[in-house]
Formats: structure tokens, sequence, C-alpha cells
């Protein structure tokens, strides 16, 4: 696994960019940056389970291993969903399961710094550092709005 972050400032309050980010209305339209119809299935408290799903619903099971609102949300992946099935005990997700995807939110002087370190797999790489900048984009864009 390697470490990938991404980061960007945004001039508007932390607790409106902790909104943008884990709310049911703007959730989706920042995600769709990975996927068209990409939304989560869950209440976003410590200790529940996730479902990160695209439009046919299928993605990724994850826990919320933590949160701290806020300034703090890490989320540990614990298998996929395919075809409305969750996998965490395959060979295949063994091997990244187990995986952390943090968002840190730093305030300062009005603005706030997002960044989102994750753990990847070199297959999967490429497609983040190419889909990870357009969400970043959109979740500036989104709060700067508000």
């Amino acid at each position: 696994m390697e470490k990938l972050t991404f980061n960007t400032l945004i001039k508007a309050p932390r607790k409106t960019v902790w909104n943008i980010l884990w709310s049911n209305e703007t959730y989706p339209v920042w995600t769709s940056a990975f996927c068209e119809g990409s939304h989560a299935l869950t209440d976003w408290q410590q200790g529940s389970k996730v479902l990160f799903l695209d439009g046919k619903g299928s993605g990724m099971v994850s826990t919320v291993a933590e949160r701290r609102e806020p300034e703090y949300m890490s989320f540990e992946h614990l298998g996929e969903v395919k075809d409305g099935v969750e996998d965490t005990e395959s060979d295949k997700v063994k091997q990244w399961a187990g995986a952390h995807e943090n968002y840190t939110l730093n305030e300062a002087n009005g603005q706030t710094e997002l960044v989102v370190e994750m753990d990847s797999d070199a297959n999967f790489k490429d497609y983040f550092l190419k889909t990870w900048p357009p969400a970043m984009d959109k979740i500036k864009e989104l709060a700067e709005a508000k």
C-alpha cells in the first residue's frame, strides 16, 4: 500500500466544508468525480458501517473508524460490494482490507485546508491521481458558494 495525499485551501469555515463532505445532498455531487451515481449509505457516526456505492450498487464496505466533528473523519475499508453482495473474506479483498481514508480539516483565518490521505494499492494509484483533483475542486466550489 502507498499513502496518497491530496489537499486544497477553501475560503470557508471548516464546519461548512464538513457539511459539504458528509451531507446526503452534497456527498453525491462531489463524489461524482469518481463515478456517476456515487453515494453512501450510512449515518456517518463513529463505528457505523458505510457502503460507498456507484449508481449500480457496487462499491466498498467500510466503517467509520474515527469521527471528530468538524476536524477529522477516518474510514477503514473492509471489502467490496458487488451485485449487492458484501465480500470481506476473499483473497482479493484481503490484499487491501484495512486500508484507511482520512479527512483532516484545518481552519485558520476563516479558511479551511482540507487534507485527504488514503492508502492505495498500485492498481488504483493512477485512477486516484486523476479523480481526486476534480473531486477537491468540486468540494471547494460547493463550500465557497455557501
